[in-house]
């Protein structure tokens, strides 16, 4: 949906431009890396998200440098509801393909609702109108300018498959196990676990 406005935005807004625009929303986001570090129990994680916006909305201009990382090596977490649940022993459920969000399952979908009310431009679109504009038309850009920063991996994956959608399905889905594997493995005590193929 977004490959067309994707591709034209590209061709005028270099990429130092994109990646600072997608540095801004990363930062913006810090409430929901965060909030899913404490649920999974990522104390170090958490402090390091906290250190990282500190630092960024600082030093990196509002986020659009990722100072933290670049001049003190404090790396972003990946961490989001969907990851939570499955590292607390939640199942994918199911696969799905959502539009315009892309490849997903039931657990993703229910973590992605949840995500959405940490996001510092979700919770403040309930107190103005303008605010929620804001809201839709951030939104909007960053998917943009996401689909920018990808244009072809879909297209190469989609020329080398036999089946397009079961391409997809499974490397998505073997994306999200991995990380949520790797995030067991750090812990001292097992965690419950359920298959995590759909």
């Amino acid at each position: 949906m977004f490959k067309p406005v994707a591709t034209g935005y590209k061709a005028i807004i270099p990429e130092d431009g994109r990646i600072g625009v997608h540095n801004f929303f990363s930062n913006l986001a810090t409430p929901v890396r965060l909030a899913n570090c404490l649920l999974q129990a990522r104390f170090k994680g958490a402090g390091n998200e906290t250190l990282r916006f500190v630092i960024n909305t600082t030093y990196g201009l509002a986020g659009l440098l990722d100072t933290a990382k670049k001049e003190f090596n404090i790396e972003k977490q990946e961490a989001d509801f969907g990851q939570t649940l499955g590292i607390w022993g939640m199942g994918p459920v199911f696969y799905m393909n959502l539009p315009i969000l892309g490849p997903s399952s039931l657990r993703d979908s229910l973590g992605y609702v949840v995500d959405s009310s940490l996001n510092p431009l979700t919770y403040l679109a309930y107190f103005s109108v303008a605010a929620g504009y804001a809201n839709t038309g951030g939104w909007v850009l960053d998917k943009i300018n996401e689909v920018s920063l990808t244009l072809g991996e879909y297209e190469a994956l989609k020329k080398a498959a036999l089946d397009p959608y079961i391409a997809v399905r499974e490397a998505y889905s073997q994306y999200r196990q991995n990380k949520i594997k790797k995030i067991r493995k750090s812990f001292p005590t097992k965690r419950p676990q359920q298959p995590d193929s759909p």
